[in-house]
């Protein structure tokens, strides 16, 4: 018997396909199909902080700047004031599908100021949420903000946080950082249970005719697996986080690629956009077939066997594989 279980945040998983945070995840309809075609838990949709307080800021315009951190393209998008229920209706969100549903329900903040993520973050803990995303996505533009400052910033966040509530934290980044070992060692010690590998920075389009800054979000490709997977491989063994990977995970190849590199849990949102959340069943199927065919028990049995601390050539991650991988494009014609 094969066997698909996994543990993520403390919390037992039947298997580590996981559903990402997404409008997918407001629907409860949706949300019980996940379950029904074997999700191992899912993300909900994130409560932002700006929606909450109605500031002059609309979340369309934040959007433009690249500054919210969901993976879905434009044409599935809800209208932006339709996207977000604010605190009461997420919080009622939150225990209609804790009560609906047998598989951890992860909560998604993204929140603004430091009273905002402690304030928020205790709210879903009371209703209910078995862990907690801190969905952070910061992007820099002033020149004078060092690197050590943002970093030291987001540590001091995820402290604050850890000392209020007492559900297991996950971090979402993007892969910006000066060090993401760093950052990652330096989230460890402020309380974080995982880091969530990696945000994804939707820049902005120009249009030139009407000489405009546009939005542009697109659903990923299994291209984008590679940064995930090189990170996740870096970090295996190396500190005592969780490690989730979500963007590029479109399928049974993917979700092995994560377990093999270290991560506890593979994210999904594009692939379930392009295929509908019955996907899911579909990715497991495939999962159990190469497992069998190869002779893995377990899923525990594979994590982290293509790491960087249990590859039998541990370059390959390191500056010293660049020049080979430079040589061997040249043995490939270009016309």
């Amino acid at each position: 018997m094969i066997d698909l279980s996994t543990t993520y945040l403390g919390l037992h998983l039947r298997n580590p396909l996981v559903c990402s945070s997404s409008p997918l995840c407001q629907d409860l309809d949706s949300l019980r199909r996940m379950e029904e075609a074997g999700a191992g838990a899912v993300v909900l949709h994130s409560l932002f902080e700006e929606q909450i307080e109605a500031e002059s800021l609309d979340l369309s315009r934040y959007l433009d700047y690249g500054t919210e951190g969901y993976s879905e393209s434009l044409s599935y998008f809800p209208d932006m004031a339709d996207y977000n229920f604010g605190p009461d209706g997420y919080v009622e969100h939150l225990r209609e599908a804790k009560s609906l549903l047998q598989i951890p329900v992860i909560a998604s903040l993204n929140g603004r100021t430091l009273g905002g993520w402690i304030r928020y973050a205790k709210l879903l803990e009371e209703a209910g949420a078995d862990a907690l995303e801190l969905n952070v996505y910061d992007l820099p533009t002033d020149p004078e903000r060092t690197a050590e400052q943002i970093e030291s910033e987001l540590a001091n966040l995820v402290a604050a946080v850890a000392r209020e509530v007492k559900i297991p934290l996950a971090v979402k980044l993007s892969p910006f950082y000066t060090s993401i070992p760093s950052v990652a060692k330096r989230l460890q010690a402020a309380g974080a249970r995982a880091v969530v590998l990696f945000n994804r920075f939707y820049q902005p389009d120009f249009d030139l005719e009407r000489l405009e800054v546009v939005p542009s979000l697109w659903l990923s490709t299994a291209d984008e697996l590679r940064l995930r997977l090189h990170a996740v491989a870096i970090l295996f063994g190396r500190i005592q986080l969780d490690l989730a990977i979500t963007g590029g995970v479109h399928g049974a190849t993917d979700v092995l690629k994560c377990m093999m590199a270290g991560a506890s849990v593979a994210m999904m949102t594009s692939a379930l956009l392009r295929h509908g959340v019955e996907h899911l069943a579909n990715v497991l199927v495939g999962l159990r077939d190469w497992m069998t065919d190869h002779e893995y028990e377990s899923i525990t049995s594979m994590r982290g066997s293509m790491s960087f601390r249990r590859v039998a050539n541990p370059s390959a991650y390191e500056r010293g594989n660049y020049l080979k991988v430079l040589r061997s494009h040249a043995l490939f014609p270009t016309g």
